[in-house]
């Protein structure tokens, strides 16, 4: 494993970072037992971010890697998130400042730890800027105050939105997912300069893409323009013809950035866990990336909005 410096924060973070929502079944119901193993297989292979939220499956991702945590808490740093929740508030988010703090005291409570170590406002371009600002923010900087987080942070996609964010505010970590892969380097231009400019831990999430840069293909719900996802397809055929796994050259791609501390991946069984972590320090093969790059030529840096209007502005 390797590990590089989340900022300008005291953390030395794995560069493989453990994404947990598919131990909130989001990808299909998951057997503890297999969620547990890639947990100790994580953390034994050298794993120490873990990254998960109340949002994936509705707490019960929190609910297990606690559980799953249990005497091993000491040896990882852990992540998580509020003000994305379910659909039992009016539109699924709540970012005001008693959201925030209650939404604290439930994940110390289901991670059954004291403290967090990076607590990020979840999607932050659902929110009302205002909000955001004034509200949500602020409060994640009372909890540092009080020791209940050590670091504050704000995940989302449109990346105009969240440099303005990281820009108007003070904030330790900044998550962006389906923005440094393949498909999309946009991150690099944007984010970056912010980052090293103000030592802001950029945390990079989603390398496939949301399962797009894989030999399936992207799931039905993927929000991505459909030429992209049919140049997509296109580059996993002219892998498969060659025999080349598309994920892992992927993956070997997202983690050779430099400039983000940890790139996130979804895990939920142990032989994922010791695939991805085989990537770790295996730059690309320079030649099946350029045939790549170049099949995904016309769709390269497409996004899609997300959010509210307002806030997909100039992203």
């Amino acid at each position: 494993m390797q590990y590089r410096q989340l900022g300008k924060t005291s953390l030395q973070v794995s560069v493989l970072g453990f994404g947990a929502s598919p131990l909130g079944d989001e990808f299909g119901a998951i057997d503890p037992r297999d969620g547990q193993r890639a947990v100790d297989a994580a953390i034994d292979h050298g794993i120490t971010y873990f990254d998960v939220a109340p949002y994936y499956g509705r707490t019960l991702a929190e609910t297990r890697l606690g559980t799953f945590l249990k005497g091993k808490r000491h040896q990882i740093i852990l992540a998580t998130k509020a003000g994305r929740y379910d659909r039992h508030l009016p539109d699924g988010f709540d970012f005001s400042a008693e959201g925030i703090t209650r939404s604290v005291e439930g994940s110390l409570r289901r991670l059954q730890t004291d403290v967090i170590d990076v607590f990020q406002a979840h999607d932050v371009e659902f929110g009302k800027r205002e909000v955001i600002l004034h509200e949500t923010l602020p409060a994640l900087h009372r909890l540092k105050e009080q020791g209940k987080i050590r670091y504050t942070g704000i995940t989302g996609y449109p990346l105009g939105f969240l440099k303005s964010m990281a820009e108007a505010s003070d904030v330790d970590v900044v998550l962006s997912y389906c923005h440094y892969t393949l498909l999309d380097t946009t991150l690099d231009a944007v984010l970056r300069p912010l980052a090293r400019a103000r030592g802001i831990g950029l945390i990079n999430a989603s390398p496939l893409h949301m399962g797009m840069l894989t030999q399936a293909g992207a799931p039905p719900w993927h929000p991505a323009p459909r030429a992209v996802q049919k140049k997509t397809r296109s580059a996993a055929q002219w892998c498969a013809d060659r025999g080349v796994d598309l994920a892992a050259l992927a993956l070997q791609f997202a983690l050779d950035y430099e400039h983000a501390a940890t790139t996130l991946v979804g895990m939920r069984r142990p032989e994922e866990v010791i695939r991805n972590v085989q990537a770790v320090g295996t730059p690309p093969d320079s030649g099946l990336l350029a045939a790549v790059r170049t099949i995904l030529r016309p769709v390269l840096d497409r996004s899609w909005p997300s959010g509210l209007p307002e806030n997909n502005q100039g992203a």
